[in-house]
């Protein structure tokens, strides 16, 4: 066989098994139980009623999920989905574009949609409330208002940010959905499955012992699912055990509380030059070369959650358990 054709295979392999790490409905769905149980209730009784299910927003930390569910939202419904994220959408005749594309029923997910433009945002409400577009054709004194009808359709919403949403936007959802971090235990048969779909042999005390070190999030548990993999397969025998995966992850710099290089040089940047805080986010991201809203949306809330850091009015301030971590004596007021 042509070497490009094994590649192009290899690749189209490769892409297959990525795409099966995505559960399809929600009885494949591991944790967010609450979220889970709603859902199904909202969408079994839509499913009864025949009508489309109401708008749906999803928020949290990134890497919890929300892409994954707006795609079981859409199969469980039995309908289509069209993807697109707020940057991408730059002009109300873009947000026209897709929405008079949409059949009825369909799923329209917006990611990020915190960052939508106010001016689309606004073409946006009358479409959510009554299926309908206002388009305005001309300029100034002959300028005249046209109504296009919609079909009924499901805009899922999801963003890390769910604070800068305007009011009159987040409003208009009926489904208020936050992801929250997973537990180790549901992580480690997130894990489990993974490797099961990777074919590859996990000890159940490796799946744990990554679940530890995964900071709560599927997205990361997978990835260094994926890194340990190629450790076992180079250095090993194939098989990951715990002794390989915690020699691994000291490799890869994932301490055993998840946190990387980058959450080391943020907490002790903070501690050595600025004696714990409280400090400015602009200045960290200047002392550890990162940009602001990565801290504030990647890292600060693992760090938050685990105790380790606290926003207060005057700046960010390291706690005692960080120092604890690591190793360091509190500084005495």
């Amino acid at each position: 066989m042509d070497d490009r054709m094994v590649s192009a295979q290899s690749q189209f392999d490769d892409d297959s098994v990525e795409g099966s790490l995505r559960p399809q409905y929600l009885c494949e769905y591991i944790g967010q139980e609450k979220v889970k149980q709603n859902l199904q209730v909202f969408i079994e009784a839509a499913k009864m009623r025949e009508e489309s299910l109401d708008h749906v927003l999803l928020y949290g930390p990134p890497g919890l999920g929300k892409t994954t569910l707006s795609t079981i939202i859409a199969n469980e419904m039995n309908v289509q989905i069209r993807t697109t994220s707020g940057p991408a959408i730059e002009r109300p005749g873009d947000l026209a574009a897709i929405l008079t594309s949409l059949e009825p029923g369909d799923v329209l997910f917006i990611d990020e949609i915190h960052r939508l433009n106010r001016v689309v945002e606004e073409v946006l409400y009358p479409a959510m409330e009554d299926f309908c577009l206002d388009i305005v054709i001309g300029k100034g004194p002959t300028a005249r208002s046209v109504r296009v009808d919609l079909p009924p359709f499901t805009l899922v919403g999801a963003t890390t940010r769910a604070g800068l949403l305007s009011a009159p936007l987040r409003d208009r959802f009926g489904v208020l959905s936050r992801l929250e971090y997973y537990t180790i235990d549901d992580l480690a048969k997130i894990i489990m499955r993974t490797s099961e779909i990777f074919q590859v042999e996990l000890e159940q005390s490796a799946s744990y012992e990554l679940a530890r070190r995964s900071r709560g999030t599927p997205r990361i548990a997978n990835r260094l699912l994926r890194r340990v993999r190629d450790f076992a397969q180079v250095e090993g025998n194939g098989k990951i055990t715990q002794q390989l995966t915690e020699v691994a992850l000291e490799k890869l710099q994932v301490d055993r509380l998840g946190l990387d290089d980058i959450d080391h040089k943020l907490l002790i940047g903070i501690i050595e030059r600025f004696r714990g805080g409280p400090v400015g986010l602009e200045t960290i991201a200047a002392t550890i070369g990162e940009e602001a809203h990565t801290i504030e949306d990647v890292y600060e809330p693992y760090l938050l959650q685990i105790g380790f850091l606290q926003r207060t009015s005057r700046g960010r301030v390291v706690t005692p358990k960080a120092y604890e971590h690591f190793q360091l004596e509190v500084p005495k007021s």
